[in-house]
């Protein structure tokens, strides 16, 4: 997983409220165990509209999507996030999540930002003609025109974002400890460990 520190670029001003897991990626994409390949069904259904956000080459790339309240509700399907990061979607600014989707967009490195939404509507104001910076160590929000809104995260999600820390990188992190306490048990109790050959 890569490191977040800052990300700054075009945002995706969608704003549309209670957009489940089937509207990011349509089920017929779950075939998958990949997790390339996913953003060119990211947003399928929306896709096929004349003059979507997502197929406007103003944004292409962009880094950001703000979305509206109770955004990722639904299945619990990990490929949504898949989707969002396999379109390059680094951050997530909406007033709320659905917690299962939140997790899982932790997990594959997306931040996902809660604001309230008087700054939402601020932020699809600013992202239809400027970009956006998302600071994580600061936990704010900040466009050129002055605007500054701070966020919450939970200290271990930051930590792990900020690090580019998945449960493996967390694990290979503590080899220090895993060898010193596999040292200890082969001294203390020879007859778990296996002979070898």
């Amino acid at each position: 997983m890569d490191k977040l520190t800052t990300v700054e670029g075009r945002a995706y001003p969608f704003g549309m409220k209670n957009v489940d897991t089937d509207i990011v990626i349509p089920a017929h994409w779950l075939k998958t165990i990949s997790r390339t390949g996913l953003g060119q069904g990211a947003f399928e259904v929306l896709r096929k509209e004349p003059g979507n956000v997502f197929d406007d080459p103003e944004y292409a790339g962009s880094p950001i999507l703000i979305a509206g309240d109770n955004f990722g509700c639904g299945s619990s399907r990990e490929h949504a996030a898949w989707a969002l990061a396999d379109l390059g979607i680094k951050v997530v600014i909406a007033p709320s999540f659905s917690d299962i989707f939140s997790g899982n967009a932790f997990k594959n490195g997306i931040l996902t930002v809660a604001l309230p939404q008087a700054a939402i509507d601020r932020l699809l104001e600013v992202a239809r003609t400027d970009p956006i910076h998302i600071d994580l160590e600061q936990q704010s929000v900040t466009t050129r025109f002055q605007d500054r809104f701070a966020f919450e995260i939970d200290a271990f999600r930051k930590h792990c974002l900020l690090g580019g820390l998945d449960e493996i990188g967390l694990t290979l992190g503590q080899g220090d400890a895993i060898d010193g306490y596999e040292a200890k048990v082969a001294q203390e109790r020879p007859w778990v460990v296996p002979a070898v050959a």
